[in-house]
């Protein structure tokens, strides 16, 4: 099997494929149900409808011709922080340590388009994708319980600090 690569979203069907693989993903191995695939569409709009490439990109992870991830780096609406949004790594990805490289190259953009700190929000079964947010230097820095998505869940806001 061709080893996995990260590429920049674009290509046809990228769009409707981060939508269609979240929902699928989470239906399957959390039992949320379409809210989830709602919040992921809406946030894939937004950056499809009106991104600055400056300070924003998106990426997609392939093996061979399977796409198989995803991270999106937005602008927040504080001045000089980044949000990262919609980070997957599909069951036919993992084992590559594809999370970890396309959160790498989500940082990375990050620095280069000079913001100051990126954050994300997260909730608690997400057990890996925390594992991934921590071990790159991420803080958890407020937790709220919330429903959503068909269940109790808690939100977990990480941030990191971009400047030397």
């Amino acid at each position: 099997m061709t080893s996995p690569s990260i590429r920049p979203l674009g290509r046809p069907g990228d769009l409707g494929w981060v939508v269609m693989a979240h929902g699928e993903q989470y239906a399957a191995e959390f039992g949320w149900n379409s809210e989830f695939e709602e919040l992921v569409a809406r946030i894939v709009a937004d950056y499809a409808a009106g991104h600055d490439p400056r300070r924003e990109a998106a990426w997609i992870a392939e093996r061979g011709e399977e796409r198989v991830g995803c991270i999106f780096c937005v602008a927040d609406e504080e001045p000089r922080v980044a949000k990262l949004r919609i980070l997957l790594v599909t069951n036919a990805g993992r084992g590559h340590r594809l999370g970890t490289q396309l959160l790498d190259t989500s940082m990375t953009f990050a620095q280069n388009a000079g913001y100051d700190r990126v954050r994300l929000w997260t909730n608690d079964p997400l057990t890996a994708a925390r594992r991934i947010y921590l071990s790159r230097g991420f803080v958890l820095t407020a937790q709220e319980p919330h429903r959503s998505f068909g269940h109790d869940l808690v939100g977990q806001f990480y941030e990191r600090d971009l400047r030397p």
